[in-house]
């Protein structure tokens, strides 16, 4: 029952152990994450494009998408606002917004790939059996390398540790999205593991798409990719506007993109005090993301 899931965790680790500390190195490895991760995704549409009965699978992704996004994120919202209110965080706010365009942009270009992924596989006459065979491959080094980013994060496990508000809005998202996954599950008459598995990417949404993609098919893997975007994209517009009040909610709602792609965000509208907050709970999630997602893999 563990033997795929030891398969897939198995370069994680090794990256993770790898010493890699020079920058010259660092930097190759970021940015090869960087494409893989646009290679990949454009093999995602290739797999959607080679569905039978395309029409009624994308309805079916929107369908998944909609109802998990809107109970995973039902319960997240009903449990942050109670850190906010036991555990009030003062904020700092800079007085400043960065443009949502701006900011958005990045998450439109990987919508592009996947649908030009999609729409060179209808178009162009292309040998598609392949595909999940080298989308298998292309993720064990996509996961080498994001072992190697998280040992390089430059956070201690102290410094972890000794920012109760981070950990605490990490448990919080975590506990939230299992019981929203499961519910779901319910709801659409999914197996719970799968439900559970959806609600473990906590808004990474090109390595939870690429995951679920892998273990369960396109269908739930663009479901997965489309959830955890719209997540992200929702989190940029509602930080500038709740961050004031509920921080915590906030930095919470932006769940493992807290400590990268949002992190500008927080940082400007909510000052520096959110920052250490957001880095921390950022880095549990994001190392929890693979974690879990196998697990509950692992369990069909």
């Amino acid at each position: 029952m563990y033997s795929g899931m030891i398969y897939i965790f198995t370069p994680l680790i090794l990256g993770y152990l790898l010493p890699f500390a020079g920058q010259r190195y660092l930097a190759f490895v970021n940015k090869s994450t960087h494409y893989l991760i646009y290679v990949i995704l454009f093999l995602m549409g290739l797999s959607l494009a080679a569905l039978d009965n395309l029409g009624g699978n994308i309805k079916s992704i929107l369908t998944y998408t909609g109802s998990f996004f809107a109970i995973i994120g039902a319960c997240n919202l009903l449990a942050l606002p109670l850190i906010d209110k036991l555990l009030p965080v003062k904020t700092e706010q800079a007085g400043r917004t960065l443009p949502f365009s701006a900011m958005a942009m990045e998450s439109v270009k990987l919508i592009v790939v996947v649908g030009g992924g999609l729409i060179a596989g209808l178009m162009l006459p292309l040998d598609l059996s392949n595909v999940d065979q080298w989308s298998e491959w292309i993720l064990l080094a996509l996961l080498l390398f994001i072992g190697i980013q998280l040992r390089n994060s430059g956070l201690t496990l102290r410094q972890i540790l000794l920012n109760k508000h981070g950990m605490i809005i990490a448990l919080v998202i975590i506990v939230t999205s299992l019981i929203g996954g499961a519910i779901s599950a319910l709801v659409l008459d999914l197996p719970l593991n799968q439900g559970l598995a959806m609600a473990s990417g906590f808004g990474w949404y090109s390595l939870s798409g690429i995951l679920i993609s892998d273990a369960f098919g396109p269908v739930l893997g663009g479901a997965s990719f489309l959830l955890e975007l719209s997540r992200e994209l929702v989190a940029l517009a509602a930080i500038p506007l709740v961050i004031g009040r509920f921080p915590c909610t906030a930095i919470g709602y932006a769940g493992a993109t807290a400590m990268d792609f949002t992190l500008p965000v927080i940082q400007s509208t909510g000052g520096v005090k959110c920052v250490p907050i957001a880095i921390v709970s950022g880095f549990i999630l994001s190392i929890l993301v693979p974690l879990f997602i196998l697990f509950f893999v692992s369990l069909s």
